[in-house]
């Protein structure tokens, strides 16, 4: 068949599609009744059209997904390993399965599709999507949580990024088994856990903070009461107690906020023993750190930073948000904050890049490593001894890790 013939067959199968889906679209929404997948089957059945078995099975999960999920992209988002998706223009649809971002075969009829699905989708998680309010960020069933940006504030036309909360959780091991880190490296963030020590996973976009964080935090003892605080839900740790306090966007007066800071303020008053900030990115790292500096050991969260070196400055920064000076924050950090572990993403995975304790020097306040990953894999770093000491870790055996050249174990001490 001819590339001309080709899309002529492509373009007349949208039209049938289009008009299908009107006709179905006007039946189900003239029912009384929730608009259901059976619903939705029983008006393709009724529209007369000869489709056949699979045919109509078809139609019937295409409709169904125009109306209630994520249309055109609702296969995509059936893919376990999809994580992200992302709508740039008609034929210009991307996603990320964990190794990088990829083009997909996804394309859009017209930019008024996207529009179109990224209205209702918006409208679903109970905001408006228009000229008033052209940045929407919502959350909706099933895990999705959806950002819309309409012209001409995007230039491009309307762009969707949609970002999947997947309900598997690994365990620690599991994410060892796929490079992630070392057998010794597991025991460091095992002993992390036990120890009650504070800490903060750091890393870019789609480094894997967060699911390094959900699985850590299901090392918590079952007795420990987990309060979490995040702007929106995407920690799901496999724990027997869990509390999860979403913040809330105003509303059309802009009344009825809600921010991460005044979530943590009510999170303290409910007991936690591990509070938790799933995203630290704003005024509410004054809040985390007060917290941490007054009796609520063992609490974290994650902070977007490209270096592990680069977390204090990033601190003082969300700092000055909140009305503290660099000094106010380095005294806060340096006693409420144990550990930073800074997650990376390479061409070969994600990987737990480096675990280092921060450390007040003569040229500041910075992360020292005691564990660092490289080329021969986790070398010694410094800050070792202390770590080491700390959670009480036996030295490792010399095929675990390598020993680098500026590195001499004291007496006793060791990864």
């Amino acid at each position: 068949m001819s590339r001309f013939a080709e899309e002529t067959r492509r373009r007349q199968g949208r039209r049938l599609d289009a008009v299908l889906l009107e006709t179905v679209r006007e039946s189900v929404l003239a029912g009384n009744g929730p608009v259901t997948p059976s619903t939705v089957a029983a008006a393709v059945q009724a529209s007369g059209r000869l489709l056949g078995t699979a045919g109509a099975l078809e139609a019937a999960e295409s409709i169904n997904a125009e109306l209630n999920g994520l249309g055109p992209l609702q296969h995509l988002a059936q893919d376990p390993a999809v994580t992200d998706i992302f709508v740039n223009g008609p034929d210009s649809v991307w996603l990320d399965r964990g190794n990088g971002l990829e083009r997909s075969g996804v394309h859009f009829d017209t930019e008024q599709q996207i529009k179109s699905l990224a209205t209702r989708l918006v409208s679903a998680g109970g905001r408006r999507l228009d000229d008033g309010s052209p940045c929407v960020d919502v959350r909706l069933k099933g895990g999705y949580r959806v950002h819309a940006v309409l012209a001409p504030i995007s230039t491009a036309g309307t762009l969707l990024s949609i970002r999947i909360r997947r309900e598997e959780v690994f365990t620690l091991t599991e994410l060892r088994e796929s490079g992630m880190f070392s057998a010794h490296g597991e025991s460091v963030l095992r002993a992390i856990m036990a120890h009650k020590l504070s800490f903060l996973i750091s890393g870019a976009t789609g480094s894997g903070k967060t699911t390094l964080l959900s699985t850590m935090l299901g090392l918590s003892h079952p007795a420990e009461r987990l309060v979490l605080i995040e702007d929106a839900a995407e920690l799901n740790p496999v724990h027997p107690h869990v509390v999860t306090l979403e913040s809330r966007h105003g509303n059309l007066e802009g009344g009825g906020a809600l921010d991460l800071g005044e979530l943590v303020r009510q999170a303290l008053r409910m007991r936690p023993d591990r509070l938790i900030v799933g995203e630290c990115r704003g005024a509410e790292v004054r809040e985390l750190l007060t917290a941490l500096n007054t009796g609520h050991t063992g609490g974290g969260g994650t902070i977007h930073a490209n270096t592990a070196e680069a977390v204090p400055a990033r601190l003082v920064a969300l700092g000055a948000l909140a009305g503290l000076n660099a000094e106010a924050v380095r005294l806060q950090v340096s006693s409420a904050l144990d550990v930073v572990i800074h997650v990376d993403r390479s061409s070969s995975g994600r990987k737990v890049a480096s675990i280092g304790v921060v450390a007040d020097t003569q040229a500041g306040q910075k992360v020292v490593p005691a564990l660092c990953w490289g080329p021969s894999g986790m070398t010694y770093g410094p800050a070792w001894p202390e770590l080491g000491v700390r959670l009480s870790l036996a030295p490792l055996g010399v095929n675990d890790y390598s020993t680098p050249d500026d590195f001499v174990p004291q007496s006793g001490d060791g990864p």
